[in-house]
């Protein structure tokens, strides 16, 4: 077969499928439009999603800067003279008051994110330090349950402390124990352990021995170690 019968019998076969195509849009032609809209409709919800989200996002981290931004404001030292433009606080109460507010808007409205998970902690944080202990259990408790789990350890902490002061051991060690199976980049295994025999020195001192005395196996040369070996001197 030479050359051009060959490229005869191709371009036959290609006008052969188009044909037939065509025949089958013509055929169909309701259902290929039902399905080109949906498929358009589809890609714009999809788009419209992820730049929905993207503003959210951008939302949320900037309400929470800006809290943060109060939060972490220095506070007025007596006698010491302030610096020029230089914002400050007469007291950590009166700092908290300011950026309190902040956090809980950014926690009620971006909850679902990670910024608004971060400022559910820190407006129970902020709560601690208003002595609001109530309000301040409740919002450490719903961030215990962040779906970020480093923000999630960070509010198991803050709450077993806050049982803790509050002479609910029970709970506290509940806490405490729960960091300790499940350690994070914000609450490692050793502060947990820290904590709980912390706690345990009062009520319970074989048991705050005995967790002093495995942290300081754990890792001889860490900080912990040797904040667990003084404790365990101070409590012979």
């Amino acid at each position: 077969m030479d050359t051009q019968t060959r490229r005869a019998l191709k371009q036959d076969k290609f006008v052969t499928a188009t044909t037939s195509g065509l025949e089958w849009v013509g055929a169909n032609r309701g259902s290929v439009i039902r399905w080109t809209i949906a498929g358009v409709v589809a890609i714009g919800i999809i788009v419209a999603g992820v730049l929905i989200y993207a503003q959210r996002s951008s939302d949320s981290q900037r309400l929470l800067g800006q809290a943060m931004d109060i939060y972490q404001t220095p506070l007025a030292q007596p006698g010491v003279p302030q610096e020029p433009g230089q914002k400050t606080y007469a007291s950590a109460a009166e700092r908290a008051k300011a950026a309190n507010p902040i956090f809980a808007q950014a926690a009620d409205q971006y909850g679902w994110l990670r910024a608004g998970q971060m400022a559910r902690y820190f407006a129970g944080v902020t709560e601690l330090d208003l002595n609001q202990t109530s309000q301040a259990e409740s919002d450490l408790e719903k961030a215990s349950h962040a779906s970020d789990g480093s923000v999630a350890a960070l509010a198991k902490l803050a709450l077993a402390n806050v049982y803790a002061q509050n002479g609910q051991t029970s709970q506290a060690a509940s806490l405490f124990q729960d960091l300790i199976r499940h350690p994070s980049t914000t609450v490692p295994k050793a502060q947990a352990q820290l904590q709980l025999a912390q706690m345990y020195e009062t009520t319970n001192p074989e048991e705050a021995k005995r967790i002093y005395a495995e942290i300081k196996d754990q890792d001889k040369d860490s900080d912990a170690a040797q904040i667990a070996s003084q404790k365990l001197q101070s409590l012979k």
